[in-house]
């Protein structure tokens, strides 16, 4: 692998764990205690730093070491988690960002020493004047090793001896752990690993728990296929697996490590114990490393008994070649469960021990689905390479309709099975890229949880941001492309929704504001709701700063929506005054903008005193969608199917009822409809009995007249040339069968397009 595409798998890597380290940070504001927050904050530090040594990073390794250190103190316990020091760290994640982002990879100058200077202060507990100087960082983080350094005194005299078995005890507190860990380390080259050598790494586990005992294995004479050397660990810890697995990552030595989490029953007997004695092992290496670490009873050396400290009697007799396994399984699967034995002897009721099998059930599915999950791989793809499979995925759907259309033709039975299940394979296919370029929305939520603490701390305010919804799903284009109005929308919120504590307060409403984002599916489409507790807005204010900016008269008869609409306008702005934040009129007419674009829609509501609710409805895919194509005169259109309800006649005879009137009675309904062959100039003359195509938006229904309704057509949207971008009422283009080209309606184009001019009749 070429330097650039190692920094660039560097730099990848390193943005994800900074957005993971942001995550945990501000998730820890809320949650300060929870250990397992603390573990996987140090954990990222952690991985920046050993990542960005290795390679040749040295600036980015050597701010975020200080920073870890720093952190390594609360994880001890030497420090507490505040305010101050999660806006310190958080300052050192935009400076790492800042530095990846960099070509010389050393950020702003000053920048990464004034943050080092607060995370000093911090950490000494002194004033300003009493910092600690830069090379005293690593002092304010002192570890007691002194137990361990006692008892490194008796292994680090020379190798490993060839003795079969070496134990040796290291450490042995009274604290109360929460995990029992079994670390086994090997390696082939037993002439290269010594204790020497694993010292450090036994260093840094007595940092975050207790060695309760160390079993070496050096003799496998009896297994030709290994000469080397096999250590097992049993390692209490409050710290998960990888916390573990971070110690041996950037180790230098040649070992294999594997850490297997123990059962709670086991924990508890290993507390009531100081030493234990395990047999050599008959498992190899090479099983090892693929056995399912779950499985206990069948890892590393033979079963023994705890609580006689002797092999079980199944075991030995098996490994004499008294019993074959099936024989022991046969036997005792003729043994009864203990709930019937307990049952019958009526110790317990039939009803508790169904409730505890249920329970166990339960249990047992919760550890299958996180074995399942922890087993799950991903792969790095570029967006370009996705993008390109994409396009492909396009050209083969194009290609598809063609053949379907020629074997229509061709009138063959068989050709017509073989497109039938072409169609039916391209439609998968479609689905299963589309699929993965579906990314869930929560992954851009972080980043407006920061948004939301930051500014509100700007402005004075309290306000807490809840988000629903986080695994709603959506195309990833749409998700870049739908951040930024999502940050103005809610700095909105922020700025002129949500009050003052104080103010707040005086309308008996809590010091503690809420904004609450909200993502959810709704048939084709997804839904985004923000919503906050604020102010709400004022129908008056609106009107009036619309009037006099000249966006309206004063006379006009405007609806609440229609006067909530007028914020979209370009220009409009409520502020009395430049800010940082607003008062400049330029947002709210861009966020609209980028919704349109993205084939979405967006509306306003709000309470005044009670707070506003934003409602944002875009499609899931920008890519394919389905559509159903229609026909006036020689030109083909496609209506997006999602927005279609459904297709009723229009003659003659209904026109005339209307009195020249574009509306239509159905069921009772008065419904407008527009004329595609007006409204795009088509000459030739309308069918005796045309086609109206009902569709349903924002709670109204409007139709679209056209000759014929053709069918369902799977479109690849194509986007248009400059010189047809701005043409009303066409929002794309697709590609037949036939290689001809059908155009995409733009329905809320021409939705808004007949409400205004109802309007303008009334």
């Amino acid at each position: 692998m070429s330097d650039d595409m190692t920094t660039q798998v560097f730099k990848e890597e390193a943005f994800e764990l900074l957005g993971e380290l942001e995550s945990s940070l501000l998730e820890l504001e809320d949650l300060p205690d929870d250990m397992d927050l603390i573990n996987r904050v140090f954990r990222a530090l952690h991985t920046i730093k050993g990542s960005g040594s290795m390679f040749g990073f040295d600036a980015i390794a050597g701010f975020t070491h200080h920073v870890e250190t720093v952190f390594d103190m609360v994880r001890n316990g030497d420090l507490p988690i505040t305010k101050e020091l999660l806006t310190l760290v958080l300052s050192s994640r935009d400076h790492i960002y800042t530095m990846l982002q960099s070509p010389s990879g050393e950020g702003e100058a000053g920048q990464g020493d004034s943050i080092l200077e607060g995370l000093r202060i911090i950490a000494s507990g002194d004033s300003a004047d009493e910092v600690l100087p830069d090379t005293e960082m690593n002092a304010a983080v002192e570890v007691d090793t002194e137990d361990f350094e006692a008892e490194k005194s008796k292994i680090e005299d020379s190798k490993i001896d060839d003795a079969d078995v070496e134990e040796v005890l290291i450490l042995d507190n009274s604290v109360v752990w929460k995990y029992l860990f079994k670390i086994i380390i090997s390696s082939d080259e037993a002439d290269d690993v010594s204790k020497d050598a694993l010292l450090p790494l036994f260093e840094e586990l007595a940092r975050i728990g207790e060695i309760k005992s160390e079993v070496v294995f050096t003799d496998f004479e009896n297994n030709s296929s290994h000469s080397g050397i096999w250590w097992e660990v049993l390692f209490l810890s409050n710290s998960d697996s990888s916390s573990i697995e971070e110690i041996f990552f950037f180790t230098d030595v040649p070992i294999t490590v594997k850490v297997c989490e123990q059962d709670q029953a086991k924990l508890d007997e290993y507390l009531a114990e100081i030493k234990v004695e395990i047999d050599k092992p008959d498992t190899s290496i090479e099983e090892l490393a693929v056995h399912d670490s779950s499985d206990d009873e069948n890892f590393g050396p033979p079963v023994i008994d705890k609580s006689t400290g002797v092999r079980k009697l199944g075991e030995i007799l098996v490994d004499r070649g008294d019993l074959t396994q099936d024989t022991l399984n046969e036997a005792l699967a003729d043994q009864k469960p203990i709930g019937e034995l307990l049952a019958a002897k009526g110790v317990v009721t039939r009803d508790k021990i169904d409730s505890a099998l249920a329970e166990q059930s339960a249990s047992k599915e919760t550890v299958a689905t996180r074995r399942k999950m922890d087993v799950t791989s991903s792969l790095r793809v570029s967006a370009e390479k996705l993008d390109l499979l994409v396009d492909l995925v396009g050209e083969l759907v194009i290609v598809q309709a063609q053949i379907c259309q020629v074997v229509g033709e061709k009138n063959d039975p068989s050709l017509t099975a073989l497109s039938e299940e072409l169609e039916r394979l391209s439609d998968e296919l479609r689905d299963s890229t589309l699929g993965i370029r579906m990314l869930p929305i929560g992954t851009t939520f972080s980043k407006f949880r920061r948004l939301v603490r930051d500014l509100s701390d700007e402005l004075g305010k309290e306000i807490d941001l809840h988000t629903i919804g986080a695994e709603t799903e959506l195309d990833k284009t749409v998700i870049e492309r739908l951040g930024d109005p999502l940050i103005h929308l809610l700095r909105n919120s922020i700025d002129h929704g949500v009050e003052l504590p104080a103010v707040r307060e005086s309308k008996g409403k809590s010091r503690r504001g809420n904004i609450t984002l909200t993502a959810e599916h709704s048939g084709g489409e997804v839904v985004i709701l923000i919503k906050d507790d604020g102010k709400g807005i004022s129908k008056d204010v609106i009107f009036a700063k619309a009037v006099e900016k000249g966006i309206v008269t004063a006379d006009a008869e405007l609806t609440t929506k229609e006067v909530f609409n007028l914020i979209f306008e370009p220009g409009f702005s409520t502020a009395e005054s430049v800010t940082s934040v607003s008062g400049r009129g330029v947002g709210m007419d861009v966020v609209k903008r980028a919704i349109d674009s993205l084939r979405g829609r967006i509306d306003i509501d709000s309470q005044e005193g009670k707070g506003s609710l934003i409602t944002i409805r875009l499609p899931l895919t920008l890519a394919i969608i389905d559509g159903l194509q229609v026909k006036v005169e020689d030109g083909y259109f496609v209506i997006p199917l999602s927005l279609v309800e459904e297709c009723v006649e229009l003659t003659r005879k209904n026109v005339e009822e209307a009195n020249g009137q574009q509306f239509v009675n159905l069921r009772g309904e008065i419904v407008p409809y527009i004329r595609i062959r007006e409204w795009f100039d088509i000459e030739g003359e309308s069918p005796p009995i045309e086609q109206i195509v009902i569709t349903g938006l924002e709670g109204s229904r409007i139709g679209v007249v056209v000759d014929t309704v053709i069918g369902e057509h799977q479109t690849v949207i194509k986007s248009l040339g400059r010189v047809y971008r701005d043409v009303e009422g066409i929002s794309g283009a697709t590609i037949k069968g036939d290689g001809t080209l059908a155009l995409i309606l733009d329905i809320p184009k021409l939705f808004r397009t007949v409400l205004a001019e109802i309007k303008a009749a009334c």
